[in-house]
């Protein structure tokens, strides 16, 4: 996948996440076209990110009441079977923190939509280790 239709995706995630109620419709059109470009694997990657966000924003912890991006396979890859990522290595940034996460993620026939996302916050990420993981502020 190039780094092109990545960063379009990227973009499209966050301007679905901040975007109002009509900008998100608007997104959400080419959200779908650009997440279709992806291959099955990826585009079930990027529609649990997605949901993902919703969730952990959700999810009770003050901590990540903020929270703006998840990394799927920061200390391990994580596996997609046809229906279900399971990511047991990935990261979740919120409020310029990044702290260890694991999930599972069911997502459509057309890994366009996550069905459903359940998670489990791990420790805080110390910074001094966030370049070796590829990690960011």
């Amino acid at each position: 996948m190039g780094d092109r239709v990545l960063r379009t995706v990227w973009a499209l995630v966050i301007a679905t996440v901040v975007f109002s109620d009509v900008g998100r419709a608007v997104a959400a059109g080419s959200l779908d076209k650009s997440l279709m470009k992806l291959d099955p694997v990826e585009r079930a990657h990027q529609a649990c990110v997605i949901k993902g966000l919703e969730m952990v924003r959700r999810g009770g912890d003050k901590r990540l009441a903020k929270a703006d991006r998840i990394q799927p396979d920061t200390f391990k890859r994580a596996q997609f079977d046809g229906s279900v990522v399971t990511a047991k290595g990935a990261a979740v940034r919120a409020n310029k923190h990044w702290y260890a996460l694991s999930f599972e993620c069911q997502v459509s026939d057309d890994q366009m939509k996550a069905l459903a996302f359940t998670f489990k916050l791990g420790n805080e990420i110390p910074p001094e280790t966030w370049e070796e993981v590829g990690l960011w502020q």
